[in-house]
């Protein structure tokens, strides 16, 4: 059972990790197996409160879905986390962008603390493309980007079957990526990113309303900038599967991968670009978590 870049040894199988997905809207957690079942999986919402409150929140959920693994004899042998960044991965710490209560939090050493078993961390959206590689839509893939559209945008980068770090462990913010230079300003103080313009955050600040309650015309214009940004990407790394997950994308549909597809053609007129394509992420709304427990099997391997 291979992962990008790594194989769970045999003598993982059969064990068990937390998977913790921290984003901006809500805080999941679950217990997920070497082959990828999900025990446990409670939620929680990413409330505006302080730090230690919203760090509460996190092993409140860890105890609960602790208790569901107990009840079936599971004892977790890690933890892995996909947190929203930036980050510091070697530090551990995390300044996520929509969670400004958490400013260089060492959210790492924190669960590693609470739980006493070894925890990885990494960007949420790189999990997720670790998660696609495992299970999803990328397996046997070693060239592909995987994206989150969500309250925030990013992506991670998977080169020769490699995941893209960083200098810093924060390769792969393609939300930070100028696709309106007129457009509002981002909340990382860039005018025009697609984070500013695509995202939940952004559509809720421009139509006053949430994203699911979002009219036709800014589903379309949201694919749009999408497929702008993506072809940015195609066109710099030669890439030719891109797959697209994360609240937002996935709830607007057939209408957002239309104009995001279409876009990208438009954005590419290479002979290499041609066969590129935006694709649904294939583990649903299970990705995130997924894509967690796939860092920490990276970290044990």
């Amino acid at each position: 059972m291979s992962l990008v870049g790594l194989d769970i040894p045999p003598s993982r199988h059969g064990q068990h990790v937390f998977a913790v997905d921290i984003g901006g809207t809500k805080v999941a957690v679950a217990v997920i197996g070497d082959t990828g079942e999900v025990v446990g999986r409670v939620e929680a919402p990413t409330s505006n409160v302080g730090a230690e409150e919203l760090f509460n929140t996190v092993t409140a959920l860890l105890d609960r879905a602790s208790e569901s693994a107990n009840a079936k004899r599971i004892r977790p042998e890690a933890a892995g986390i996909g947190c929203g960044g930036p980050l510091s991965e070697e530090g551990g710490t995390v300044s996520p962008l929509h969670i400004p209560q958490w400013q260089e939090f060492p959210l790492r050493d924190r669960v590693a603390e609470y739980l006493g078993i070894p925890t990885f961390l990494d960007n949420d959206a790189k999990a997720l493309a670790l998660g696609e590689g495992w299970l999803g839509a990328a397996q046997g893939a070693r060239d592909y980007m995987a994206m989150v559209v969500s309250t925030g945008i990013g992506a991670g980068i998977v080169l020769g079957g490699e995941l893209l770090q960083g200098s810093s462990g924060n390769a792969g913010h393609l939300g930070h990526i100028v696709v309106a230079p007129d457009g509002p300003w981002c909340a990382c103080g860039v005018q025009g990113c697609l984070e500013a313009v695509a995202s939940g955050t952004a559509i809720r600040s421009i139509t006053g309303h949430p994203a699911e309650k979002a009219p036709l015309e800014v589903r379309i214009e949201s694919g749009k900038y999408v497929g702008r940004a993506v072809a940015t990407v195609v066109n710099l790394l030669d890439l030719q599967l891109v797959l697209v997950a994360g609240s937002v994308a996935l709830g607007f549909g057939e209408p957002f991968f239309s104009a995001a597809n279409t876009e990208l053609l438009l954005g590419c007129g290479l002979e290499y670009t041609n066969p590129a394509k935006i694709l649904p992420g294939g583990l649903g709304s299970k990705g995130p978590l997924v894509g967690a427990a796939a860092v920490a099997w990276r970290g044990l391997g």
